[in-house]
């Protein structure tokens, strides 16, 4: 190559080292691409990202068409940089030497890295362009490839090492999704709480968000005819256990709506009402809230009363508890109902004693056990092995606790003091 000028060569090195990093981008792009954006660009018409999925598909041949091209443009740049130094300085060792770390160094700096860095920043960007290049690269140097490849695969083959599809390497547990959607950062903070919550809904039972028993508001068909009359103008819900003597004693579930036609016909008597009763629903304690929930889409119920293994009564559930579950409390709520709450600027919240452990976490980002009971008063009274009075102080999951009040072998309000997160 004597006849070739050194301006030729150093133009023709220059650009093979160009080429180079335009392989080692789309090496990068294409493998940092994010897929699941580049499949729903696909599906919206985009041909660039068409070509791009097509190529994901076929990973092992567009690596290697990528590759094959990247390591023929270094090795003509090597060549190349020899035949220049040979032709400035002889053929001495210094100047070979001092010839192969020249053009190593461009070709890790303008082929290497530089490219690379741009490939991962601009992914999304780039891959549905570099599909318009691949592709037809590909199909014109298919035969090469695939020659290639065959030895590829009787290596791996050799090395028992399973080659992996681009759709199981898409594929999500739900572990990895919820934190996908957590950590997004296009989605309002309310959406994301909402799809959070609806991937715990399979480990959620009933009896986690159930109203306890002693919150049931239920009518009595042996109290005074008054008081049930009264109790029926006062009460804000709509349907309501109906008892007769003892409290866990259900024996049916009256809708206020059906009893006004009864009462202005003429007066309200425990006859009237017992005719307005429909069958009580009850169901088991351990039942999955999202199986719950389709229950009472299919049976169009709204209601259910929870029980254990032995058919005790322990608490109702709604179909607004479930929906609460999911997108969080009703400003709406019961009257009398305390506000959500937050921590005071001194680090401490005062919350009843009641209060679920899921909806504390929840609220106050906290970590205390849910794999035994459900309310603070509950947790604390295992903790402690007996019923606490107040003034008595505890630490539990690394939450500062102390007992405002305790009263009637209950604990009624409790201090919660906020952890102390340690380093950065």
């Amino acid at each position: 190559m004597d006849d070739i000028s050194l301006s030729t060569l150093g133009i023709t090195l220059a650009i093979l080292l160009v080429l180079s990093g335009c392989f080692s981008l789309a090496e990068t792009g294409m493998m940092a691409v994010n897929r699941y954006r580049l499949r729903h660009l696909a599906k919206e018409g985009h041909s660039g990202a068409k070509l791009a999925v097509r190529l994901l598909g076929k990973i092992d041949k567009t690596l290697g068409v990528i590759l094959l091209g990247s390591n023929l443009t270094n090795a003509g740049a090597a060549t190349l940089a020899s035949i220049i130094t040979i032709q400035l300085f002889g053929e001495e060792k210094w100047a070979l030497g001092a010839g192969t770390l020249i053009v190593t160094f461009l070709i890790l700096v303008f082929s290497e890295i530089t490219p690379k860095i741009i490939g991962a920043a601009y992914a999304d960007r780039l891959a549905p362009v570099l599909g318009f290049v691949l592709w037809p690269l590909l199909r014109a140097v298919y035969p090469v490839v695939w020659f290639i490849n065959l030895f590829a695969a009787g290596l791996i083959k050799l090395f028992r090492l399973k080659r992996g599809s681009s759709e199981e390497a898409m594929q999500l547990s739900p572990q990895e999704l919820r934190a996908l959607v957590l950590e997004s950062r296009g989605i309002p903070v309310q959406h994301r709480d909402i799809l959070a919550n609806l991937f715990e809904m399979e480990q959620v039972t009933v009896e986690d968000i159930m109203a306890p028993r002693n919150e049931i508001e239920s009518i009595d068909l042996k109290a005074p005819i008054e008081d049930i009359q009264l109790q029926l103008a006062t009460s804000y819900h709509t349907r309501l256990p109906v008892v007769s003597g003892d409290p866990s004693n259900v024996i049916g579930i009256l809708h206020q709506r059906r009893l006004l036609a009864s009462a202005l016909r003429g007066p309200l008597d425990v006859d009237a009402l017992r005719e307005q009763l429909v069958e009580p629903y009850f169901i088991p304690a351990t039942t999955p809230v999202y199986a719950q929930l389709q229950f009472f889409r299919d049976n169009r119920q709204r209601l259910g009363l929870v029980v254990d293994e032995y058919g005790e009564l322990l608490g109702l559930v709604t179909l607004e508890d479930i929906i609460e579950e999911i997108v969080g409390k009703f400003t709406t709520s019961q009257p009398g109902a305390a506000a959500e709450f937050a921590w005071e600027p001194d680090g401490t919240v005062l919350v009843d004693g009641s209060h679920s452990l899921r909806e504390l976490n929840r609220l106050l980002a906290l970590r205390l056990p849910l794999d035994g009971p459900k309310t603070l008063s509950g947790l604390i009274i295992e903790h402690l092995q007996e019923i606490p009075e107040s003034g008595i102080c505890m630490r539990i999951a690394g939450v500062g606790m102390e007992i405002v009040q305790a009263q009637y072998r209950r604990i009624k309000i409790v201090k919660l003091f906020r952890p102390v997160k340690f380093g950065p």
